[in-house]
């Protein structure tokens, strides 16, 4: 897996952007879309909420082969946003409670989406398939 490591801070996002198109340069342009999506999404809470009101690291490490695996880890509090039950989105916006969207798309967008805890560090992994033309 290919390694960035940076400040999770929000001013942050666009070199964790560039950083994985950069590596999925040969993926179709919908797959990638929507693993950006997925990734400003965790990234931007990991920035958010990780570590407030401190600043901490987070590492963002990619693979690419059959699939797209994108790993995200960090020191911040321990938190599972999985745990969080769906938000309801028949409901009227004012009738929901705030926050979980998000993790909402990216469970909806990605084919995969796991957190575990592992000694003091926070660690998501996402996967997207490639839906690549067969030769």
């Amino acid at each position: 897996m290919n390694e960035l490591y940076v400040e999770a801070k929000l001013e942050n996002v666009d070199e964790v952007l560039a950083f994985i198109a950069g590596e999925c340069a040969a993926c179709p342009p919908k797959t990638l879309k929507q693993i950006n999506i997925a990734v400003d999404e965790i990234f931007s809470n990991i920035a958010r909420y990780a570590y407030n009101p401190e600043i901490g690291g987070a590492s963002v490490r990619i693979a690419v082969g059959d699939e797209v695996t994108v790993e995200f880890e960090d020191s911040g509090r321990a938190y599972n946003p999985l745990a969080k039950d769906d938000p309801d989105v028949d409901l009227p916006s004012h009738e929901r409670g705030v926050g979980g969207l998000g993790v909402f798309m990216v469970k909806n967008i990605m084919d995969s989406v796991e957190y575990r805890h592992e000694g003091n560090k926070n660690i998501m992994t996402i996967k997207k398939g490639l839906d690549l033309p067969l030769p």
